[in-house]
């Protein structure tokens, strides 16, 4: 989709977008728009049940006159509830609706009313954001009914009275658009398709960007001692792979934050084989890599002012001749000895060694490793937040501040002594499942093992947010969401840029 911002002008074709405060006050453009129709807009208020609330629509083909094909009134709510997430939640309602009515062009000619917590320039800004989300596609496997699932809406124009502040506004949120579509591809392929050395391959392309990408094949993760993450893909006959990525925006002498992604392209459950059901959808339980590739991509889109390293485990989860057995014992590259119980709880066998290897050779300020680790998440939290574990306050904190501003919600569970005796093995270090009970703390205690004394660290269970069935998040036209990149991405700015 190609966005543009200008100032308020006569609108030659397509869809007319105004608005009107809850309470059905329309704005100025919108009083504008009802004058150039007649008094269409008012007509249509005193037989139509809309009140203006966030997100309400009304629809009126263009009489004679006016340029336009329609003019659509768009409830903008309260003005003081009104900031960038609710302007982005207001823009997609309208792409969508314009997207299935065939329409090509938009004009969003929306005036910022007094008493919103938003500049001019933001609000257009967002605005586009919502727009720009609300139009991704995964179509690149069809080849029948292509109309039927391709948006013919192709331009959408943002009416602002700050056009220069919108487009510096745009570009930091374009960027993270940017590496959200990336991490929804790479969560949408199929596995087929997407294989540890293919993911490995798309992660590569970041070097156009400037981030240094290195990849560890077996032979040389075997070298490292990483027998956790080995163990987990030697079922399969495709070759594990480790992502190393590199942006270098800050200081020499600064120390990188440090992102490590769980990337399990296709989870079967291993010899602790999931029933049929349980394994559709198991080609996105790469969806902490893929935030973490996005996240990076990023941060080098926009240049920012820090030195970030993204670390991912890549590896496919099957059962074989030679795939790891319930009851083996593993040897990390930390030295401590894991006793694998369950083939299917291999995320944070992966991400043990991962772990390890971003703190010894890194030294990051701080590790945050995201992660489609547990269902126990998604009893705990549904669909609406991350779970976030960590060892350090003031990073949990600075997490959940950045969620509630990214829009990417995560909500802190404990993490305690108690709930560690859990994993205690009686002929290991430790087991790699604990109990019935509390599956998402028992695997974030397993995972905590692996963080050196001192290191800050948080472990994001996006399990319930990295895809979704149906559309009910207004900004994901689809299955992926791309969950991850804009908190990383929201994380960095606010904190950690020099």
């Amino acid at each position: 989709m190609q966005l543009t911002f200008a100032a308020s002008g006569p609108v030659t074709s397509g869809a007319w977008i105004v608005g009107a405060l809850e309470g059905s006050q329309l704005t100025a453009a919108a009083a504008k728009a009802d004058k150039a129709s007649g008094g269409a807009l008012s007509r249509g208020l005193k037989v139509s049940r809309f009140t203006g609330k966030r997100g309400q629509t009304m629809d009126v083909l263009a009489p004679a006159g006016v340029n336009a094909s329609r003019i659509v009134l768009v409830g903008l709510g309260k003005a003081a509830d009104l900031d960038g997430h609710a302007a982005e939640d207001i823009a997609a309602g309208i792409v969508g609706g314009l997207s299935r009515a065939g329409e090509t062009t938009v004009t969003f000619d929306l005036d910022l009313p007094k008493g919103s917590k938003l500049k001019p320039g933001a609000f257009a800004a967002h605005l586009a954001m919502g727009a720009r989300l609300k139009s991704y596609a995964f179509n690149q496997y069809r080849t029948k009914d292509l109309a039927e699932h391709e948006s013919k809406l192709k331009t959408a124009k943002i009416s602002t009275s700050d056009a220069a502040g919108a487009k510096k506004a745009w570009a930091a949120l374009e960027a993270a658009a940017d590496g959200m579509f990336l991490a929804r591809d790479l969560v949408n392929e199929p596995p087929n398709v997407l294989s540890p050395a293919e993911f490995a391959s798309r992660a590569k392309q970041l070097s156009k960007l400037g981030v240094k990408v290195e990849v560890l094949g077996e032979a040389q993760m075997t070298k490292l001692g990483m027998g956790a993450l080995l163990g987990v893909g030697q079922g399969s006959e495709r070759e594990s792979q480790l992502v190393v990525m590199h942006w270098n925006g800050g200081r020499k002498k600064d120390a990188p934050v440090a992102f490590v992604g769980k990337g399990v392209c296709f989870d079967s459950g291993g010899l602790s084989l999931k029933p049929g059901t349980g394994m559709m959808g198991m080609k996105g339980d790469m969806g902490g890599a893929a935030a973490v590739v996005g996240a990076m991509r990023t941060l080098a889109a926009r240049k920012a002012r820090v030195n970030a390293v993204g670390v991912i485990g890549l590896v496919e989860n099957m059962p074989d001749g030679k795939a790891q057995r319930p009851d083996d014992v593993v040897k990390t590259m930390s030295g401590q000895t894991i006793e694998v119980l369950n083939t299917d709880a291999e995320g944070r066998l992966v991400l043990a060694d991962a772990l390890t290897y971003t703190q010894q050779k890194f030294k990051p300020k701080f590790v945050i490793d995201l992660a489609t680790l547990t269902g126990a998440i998604m009893v705990a939290l549904g669909n609406e937040n991350a779970g976030l574990f960590s060892n350090d306050d003031k990073l949990a904190d600075r997490l959940t501040a950045a969620g509630k501003t990214s829009g990417e919600p995560v909500w802190r569970m404990p993490l305690g002594a108690g709930y560690d005796k859990a994993i205690k093995s009686k002929i290991a270090d430790m087991k790699n499942i604990g109990g019935p009970y509390g599956g998402s703390i028992t695997a974030a205690q397993f995972l905590q093992r692996f963080i050196e004394k001192g290191q800050a660290w948080a472990h994001l269970d996006i399990a319930g947010v990295a895809w979704q069935d149906g559309e009910q998040k207004p900004l994901t036209p689809g299955w992926a969401t791309g969950f991850g990149v804009r908190l990383l991405d929201r994380l960095v700015a606010e904190h950690y840029e020099g």
